[in-house]
């Protein structure tokens, strides 16, 4: 902002620097003539002749650095020295005369020994302007604007002290055809302002603002160098080319810095680069702000720096960079300094690249500059300067004695300086260039081709006018360099990439290592032919990221308040994937899809099932197959034997279906190995059943057919026991089942005898007397007319436009608090105020003027040297100004008044940069500063829930500072911003409309305006004629109270407008006062004649100044005009604002007089008392008084009052008007929270609506959903993505999901975790009532078996059958049954250790009985004869051994089991992911232990189905082999089966398996 106050005196130095000329050379008031030499002289005849006109050249002229005369001269303009001696101007006494300072630049001095080397050459040409010799007038600049500009005025009017002419002006164009330079960017705006009206040509050879190419502004421009834009995009595309997402930025506070780099920030915004700072500085700055810079730089985490600074400050940063060591940085560098040969002394600036101008080759030149000799040198006082500045010498008598004296043996060969270095000529070739092009120009205008030669006449006269229309067509090639200009007058963009590498000496060098050729094709222009050094002088590309890529399976979270490139990385949830790097979001894998270990690709789920290649699939496998053929070769022996008396009588049709049916079971098995498919699904349980039924059902068939056999026949004729040849026959059968699971210019002269006032007219004024004068600055108008200065003629006063009937009653309102203060006898008694005010036109230019014809208001003012006032304007009769509206008029007026130490009080003035004392130190204002309104808005929007807003401001200080600041808080709230509009100071009717079709195109709804009412009229006049709605509009003070924007044409667009305004009162009084206003032809009332005017529209028959009458023909006012019966803002004064601010600060000035004047309670004051500015403002900083409305009114340290604003609603009234409603207040001194009031219900929204209006990019996450963040736009706009199973967001706008912990699930809507349902078999589940119901009919069964058995105890048959093995035996199956009872039920401690421990020994006594049994009838049959030795060796003693010899080791097992890792309950969530519930189970933490018993058991089963094999030939009387046999194969079948369901079945259902095994 610097730079644009600056560039804003800058714009009204030529006007000053033009008045004061029209002052001293041809002043146009009484009495001026005799100054200016005027006469008329007649002839005898008496006829007068036109008047001649003596003039003088305003201060003294610059002597060039180096000239020749010539037919036709080009001027020069280069920065040979790097400093101007700083001027300080206290605005009481005449400047002293600009003059260089610092060392000599020696390649600025190169540039400029090209221009004449170039201008020898074209004149020892035949083909170029042959007989015309061109002369040449070279300046020095001293890298400085005002030296500039007063070398482009010299150049333009020449160095003539006196010259006479019979124009009307003095102006005298023409002296140079064109210009060379100047070779900053600053420099060559300023002089091309004062070149252009002139039409004299200038070319650049190094300017490269963007900025120069409107032509609009700079006619007359042209560069022989490429525009910045060209080269900010290319660095641009050459930071992401290396993948260098985050970065520092340093400019040049200057057009070149600023402007190149604003376009390379946005270039780099638009390639996803982000900056970490963006630091600026200039080679005046205080060395703290050099320090400053340097200290963000050492302590920036960004590796790469981009710079964009003049060689001449990149010169001041790196010495200050190289005191203090600092981890070295990747230097990406503009084309200013990065091939500055000077620079390559900074070694830790290794590896740097840049984009520099192509090098070049000038046959010649170097022998041209080495040309010089001591003679030759002395008759040149620059070139004195560096010859003794080279080689340590002085040319003539040296004046002290530590100096050497030259004595002519130096030898300019010798130096290796940037003079010498002809290595590169990169920017040299961009002078030699403009130089001929110029030549083109010339030649062009004066020479005609004649049979391919040329002639060319000397004598003809041309003007720079001719030249510049040639310039534009000029088109030619140089020593292999081609040239000619665009349409902007702007060359082809060509650059070099350039990389700082170390040389086999050891020293750094320029190399070039790319090209980039703006002519080409997009995408084509920019490639790398060659490796580059880094920094550190590595070959590895450097990394600079605020943060590292996220890898896939990651995705990345916005650090909150930083940049896009600042994230984290979070791994992405369960069954999501990410499969690019930095990816914004996760992806949910596709059904039946999981993500791999890394998240990054999703593979289908893990299949798990019994395959024929495990081991258990093997086994089972095999037990099936040799089922299945032992069940058939069962068969084959049946049918080989089918007409035997035994197969025939046993029914040989449904022993081979029995058979075929225990054969299909066996096979059936192999169903459920392998993996499942749609056919095996269906075959394995209906196969299984049905097989296994037709088994049962030939089993019952067989069972049916033997009992009605023997049931049909009588007692007698059974056959009874007999005992015959050791062989026992009996016909018997059993069956046994068992069941299956981011200045001036300033002229100087040796003395002035007079003080005269600038300009010819009085500034229009409203005035009183009084004793002590009140200045007021009011913005009566809110359009100004724009300069335009064509520098040969004096500029005329043009009139302002636009009324502003508010502005004019805040003016009124200093009238009547000023003589509220003179009727106040205990206010400065006996003192009478008087005020002088005058209208600031709201504009820089116009303040300004307002502010010299108030400090100077008299009809005249004349001093000599010899009175004692130290300076003209000493005598100002105004110690103190009220003003001015606006922050950048006002930032202009209170630079002005500080040198004065004239107070400056604004009532409306609310920039933050006013609060700086060392810049403003006599200002003061009764209105806070936006800082305190900014947090005010930022609190305002995001408690009203928005997050995603628009911005509209303007170019001058206010908006700016307001919207930037503005913009940073709001984003560190987690805001948004859509857009920013900006509203040029003059803004076309084509820019008008593309804002309207942006605000249009918006998804926000919120728009935030920091603006003047004038500002927004253009734009909001569109918006009504396209009846553009639904906008919520959130005003800045400077127009939410404001009248003008409140007629009905407006109401459908603002109704419903929110903003910020000052407090409001009622001051008694007032509105009689302001009613009672008329107007009057006498003088110092033509602002109030305006006023009646512009109200009534009509025109007073009276008339004032020709300036302000209105063009329109009006009717003439009749009289009966009455401001009473008006309806306009200066008669709304229900609740006055703005004007009470300017009430509070006349009467802290009269305050403050009050006590300077020493006023006692006696109504006492000296009135007569002398006093000065710096005393009235010592006084008023510390002025502390309440208001009559119970207001403290004091200034903090800077100035400030205490912030307080009240928030305004525009609501409509019962007669369809526009009022200001109250609805909230904010006070910026109360605590934190406690500083925003506000009442919702009582706003009414924009299009009338009682709802808060929504503005968001993207609608709020529901709960049950988190955000992911769309790529390449705000954090505020993302897409939705649900929570994967298992993971939560129970809040709106959750940016993550948050996993259940274990054992608990989402619900599913994903918003809570709900405990997991636990599942086990219980008792009320159909299953486990059905296998209770089996389990208790088994054991019912056993009971009823073993009360019969008892019952019959005494009888042979039990007692043959051994009734103690067999009640053992019916013991063991009702535990068996009754084991099952201990799988069923929610599992516990001492279930889960009993459940298979009591199964294993129950099952293993019951065996271990069938075992002895089938021992016992074996050895019974086997014997010889009756009372053999083998059954006393296996009496019922040793049974009884066995039983406990085989059941032991099944004890042991399963103690040892239970001792060294029992099963325990255990919440299972395998199963949670699909079903949503837990299964409680027992788990067995030692697997081994389980497969023992159950191996055991399988053991003891095939000894039984072995031995019981062994005895199927016994007679059928006493065989149970026979049924063991039949029982241990389908035990088996049901065996073999039931693993592989086992393993299968999920959840509870595998207890129901085990319970049905068991059954």
């Amino acid at each position: 902002m610097e730079i644009t106050a600056l560039i804003t005196v800058l714009s009204l130095a030529p006007g000053l620097f033009e008045l004061l000329s029209c002052l001293a050379l041809n002043n146009y008031g009484d009495g001026v003539n005799q100054k200016a030499g005027h006469t008329e002289p007649t002839t005898d005849a008496g006829v007068t002749e036109a008047p001649s006109v003596k003039c003088k050249l305003q201060g003294s002229s610059r002597l060039p650095a180096f000239s020749m005369d010539g037919d036709y001269i080009i001027g020069g303009v280069f920065s040979i020295h790097y400093y101007m001696h700083t001027v300080k101007h206290n605005y009481t006494s005449m400047p002293e005369p600009l003059r260089c300072t610092g060392s000599i630049d020696s390649r600025e001095l190169r540039f400029s020994r090209a221009m004449v080397f170039a201008i020898q050459e074209i004149n020892n040409s035949t083909e170029l302007l042959p007989g015309i010799r061109l002369g040449y007038q070279i300046h020095d600049s001293c890298a400085s604007v005002p030296v500039a500009v007063h070398v482009a005025f010299q150049l333009s009017n020449g160095q003539d002290p006196v010259f006479n002419i019979t124009a009307t002006d003095c102006s005298q164009s023409g002296v140079v055809m064109a210009i060379v330079g100047e070779s900053g960017s600053t420099p060559s705006i300023s002089m091309s302002h004062i070149t252009g009206p002139f039409n004299i040509p200038q070319v650049s050879h190094f300017a490269t603002c963007a900025c120069l190419s409107n032509k609009q502004q700079y006619p007359s421009f042209f560069r022989t160098i490429p525009s910045d834009q060209f080269q900010a995009d290319a660095l641009a595309k050459l930071v992401k080319h290396f993948g260098w997402t985050w970065i520092g930025a340093v400019r040049s506070d200057s057009d070149y810095g600023n402007n190149g780099m604003a376009s390379f920030l946005h270039a780099a915004y638009k390639e996803g680069i982000c900056v970490e700072y963006s630091e600026y500085f200039y080679r005046t700055h205080p060395h703290s702000r050099i320090q400053r810079v340097a200290d963000v730089i050492r302590r920036s985490t960004a590796m790469v720096v981009v710079a964009f600074v003049a060689s001449g400050d990149m010169r001041i940063l790196l010495e200050e960079l190289s005191r203090q060591p600092f981890p070295p940085h990747q230097w990406i560098g503009s084309e200013s300094w990065v091939t500055d040969p000077d620079m390559l002394r900074f070694s830790f600036c290794a590896g740097a690249i840049g984009f520099g101008i192509q090098k070049s080759v000038i046959p010649g030149l170097r022998d041209f500059l080495l040309d010089l000799s001591p003679t030759e040198v002395v008759t040149s006082p620059l070139l004195t300067e560096f010859w003794e500045d080279a080689f340590k010498c002085r040319l003539g008598k040296s004046v002290a004695t530590d100096e050497r004296v030259c004595d002519g043996s130096e030898d300019i060969q010798e130096l290796r300086i940037a003079y010498t270095d002809t290595s590169q000529l990169r920017v040299t070739n961009m002078v030699y260039k403009a130089v001929y092009a110029i030549a083109h120009a010339i030649h062009n205008a004066v020479c005609q081709e004649t049979n391919s030669t040329s002639h060319c006449d000397k004598f003809t006269r041309i003007e720079s006018t001719q030249v510049l229309t040639q310039l534009k067509k000029v088109n030619f090639s140089q020593n292999g360099y081609h040239l000619s200009f665009d349409a902007n007058g702007d060359p082809v963009a060509m650059y070099e990439l350039v990389n700082w590498q170390k040389s086999k000496s050891g020293s750094f060098e320029v190399v070039t290592v790319g090209h980039y050729d703006g002519s080409l094709p997009v995408g084509q222009e920019f490639n790398i032919n060659r490796n580059l050094t880094w920094v550190g002088d590595s070959t590895q590309v450097p990394v600079s990221v605020c943060s590292d890529s996220c890898r896939p399976g990651t995705r990345k979270v916005l650090q909150k308040g930083k940049p896009i490139c600042c994230y984290d990385c979070i791994p992405c949830p369960e069954g999501e994937i990410s499969n690019a790097t930095d990816s914004p979001g996760c992806f949910r894998c596709p059904k039946e899809f999981w993500p791999n270990a890394e998240r990054d690709t999703c593979f289908p789920k893990p299949v798990e099932f019994l395959s024929f290649d495990e081991v258990l699939g093997i086994i089972l496998a095999a037990f099936s197959v040799g089922g299945a053929s032992l069940a058939i070769m069962t068969a084959a022996v049946f049918f080989h034997n089918r007409a035997s008396p035994i197969v025939r009588a046993n029914n040989s049709e449904l022993s081979f279906l029995l058979l075929f049916s225990l054969t299909l079971c066996f096979l059936c098995a192999l169903t459920f190995i392998g993996a499942p498919s749609e056919w095996s699904c269906m075959l394995r349980h209906t196969a299984f059943g049905i097989t296994f039924v037709l088994c049962i059902s030939c089993i019952l068939g067989k069972t049916i057919v033997v009992l009605m056999a023997f049931r049909a026949t009588l007692p007698e004729e059974r056959e009874s026991i007999s005992f015959e040849g050791g062989v026992v026959e009996e016909e018997t059968m059993a069956e046994r089942l068992t069941g299956v699971k981011i200045e001036g210019v300033s002229g100087d002269s040796s003395s002035l005898p007079h003080c005269v006032r600038l300009g010819d007219s009085e500034a229009l004024a409203l005035q009183s007397e009084g004793d002590v004068v009140i200045g007021g600055l009011f913005p009566l108008h809110y359009v100004a007319p724009e300069p335009h200065h064509s520098y040969n003629s004096k500029p005329l006063l043009t009139p302002c436009s636009g009324f502003d009937h508010r502005a004019f009653r805040w003016m009124m309102t200093m009238v009547f608090a000023v003589q509220e203060i003179n009727q106040n006898s205990s206010l400065l008694p006996g003192v009478k105020l008087d005020y002088l005010i005058m209208d600031s036109c709201d504009h820089v230019h116009t303040s300004l003027r307002a502010l010299f014809s108030l400090v100077s208001h008299s009809t005249a003012v004349t001093c000599t040297q010899s009175e004692t006032l130290p300076s003209c304007l000493a005598g100002s009769p105004v110690p103190a100004v009220i003003g001015l509206a606006s922050s950048s008029p006002t930032r202009a007026v209170a630079h002005t008044f500080g040198p004065f130490n004239i107070p400056l009080v604004s009532y409306f003035a609310t920039c933050t940069c006013l609060t700086d004392k060392h810049v403003y130190p006599s200002f003061l204002r009764t209105v806070p500063n936006d800082l305190f309104q900014v947090r005010g808005l930022v609190q305002l929007v995001t408690f009203l829930g928005w997050r995603w807003v628009g911005t509209i401001g303007t170019t001058d200080d206010y908006s700016h500072y307001g919207i930037q600041a503005f913009s940073n808080q709001f984003k560190q709230q987690g805001g948004c911003l859509e857009f920013h509009l900006t509203i040029s100071k003059s803004p076309t009717l084509a820019e008008i409309q593309e804002m309207a079709d942006r605000l249009q195109r918006s998804t926000a709804q919120i728009v935030v305006v920091f603006a003047t009412e004038g500002q927004l009229l253009e734009l909001l006049s569109e918006l009504a004629q396209r009846n553009v709605t639904g906008i919520q509009w959130v005003a800045s003070e400077a127009w939410v109270t404001a009248s003008l924007l409140t007629s009905p044409h407006f109401h459908p667009l603002l109704e419903g407008t929110l903003g910020f305004s000052f407090p409001g009162v009622w001051i008694p009084g007032l509105k009689e006062f302001l009613l009672n206003v008329h107007p009057s032809p006498e003088p110092g009332m033509e602002f109030v004649n305006m006023f009646w005017e512009e109200l009534f529209g009509c025109r007073l028959q009276f008339s004032f100044d020709k300036n302000y009458k209105s063009a329109a023909k009006k009717p003439v006012c009749t009289g009966s005009e009455d401001l009473r019966f008006t309806d306009s803002s200066y008669t709304d004064i229900s609740q006055v604002r703005i004007s009470y601010n300017v009430y509070k600060a006349v009467y802290a000035i009269a305050h403050a007089l009050h006590r300077l004047l020493s006023c006692d309670s006696k109504g006492m004051c000296e009135k007569k008392k002398s006093f000065s500015s710096r005393q009235l403002l010592h006084h008023l900083k510390t002025v502390n008084f309440t208001t009559q409305f119970e207001e403290k009114v004091y200034f903090d340290s800077s100035g400030e009052p205490v912030p307080l604003y009240d928030i305004i609603n525009w609501q409509k009234d019962n007669n369809d008007e526009i009022r200001f409603i109250k609805v909230g207040s904010y006070d910026g001194s109360a605590p934190l929270g406690q500083q925003l009031q506000m009442n919702k219900n009582t706003i009414v929204w924009t299009k009338g609506q009682s709802q808060v209006p929504v503005s968001q990019c993207s609608a709020p996450c529901q709960p049950g959903s988190r955000q992911a963040r769309r790529p390449g736009q705000p954090h505020c706009c993302f897409d939705c993505l649900p929570c994967a199973d298992g993971e939560i967001s129970n809040q709106t706008g959750s940016t993550e999901c948050t996993k259940c912990p274990e054992y608990y699930w989402s619900d599913k809507d994903h918003i809570k975790c709900v405990a997991g349902v636990e599942e086990f078999l219980s008792f009320n589940d159909t299953m486990g009532i059905i296998l209770v119901a089996l389990t208790v009919l088994g054991v019912i069964l056993t009971t009823i078996i073993t009360t019969v058995f008892h019952h019959f105890r005494s009888t042979p048959i039990v007692k043959a059958n051994n009734s103690e093995i067999s009640f053992l035996l019916l013991l063991s199956l009702k535990l068996c049954f009754l084991c099952s009872l201990v799988f069923i039920g929610q599992p516990s401690v001492w279930t889960c250790r009993l459940r298979q421990a009591a199964f294993g020994i129950s099952f293993v006594l019951c065996l271990s009985c069938l075992l002895v049994k089938t021992i016992v009838v074996l050895s019974a049959f086997r014997a010889n004869a009756p009372g053999s030795w083998a059954l006393k060796l296996f009496g019922p003693s040793q049974q009884r051994i066995l039983i406990i010899c085989t059941t032991a080791p099944q004890v042991c097992l399963c103690t040892g089991w239970l001792l060294g890792a029992p099963p325990f309950p255990f919440r299972n969530p395998t199963y949670q992911a699909s079903t949503g519930k837990i299964v409680v189970e027992c788990k067995e933490p030692w697997p081994p232990g389980f497969y023992l018993v159950l191996g055991y058991i399988g053991l003891l089963a095939f000894l039984c189905l072995l031995l019981a094999f062994l005895g199927r030939k016994l007679p059928d009387t006493f065989n149970e082999a026979k049924l063991i046999t039949f029982s241990m194969l389908i035990f088996w079948a049901v065996w073999i089966s039931f693993i592989p369901a086992y393993v299968s079945s999920p959840g509870k259902f595998t207890v129901a398996r085990e319970t049905s095994k068991k059954a």
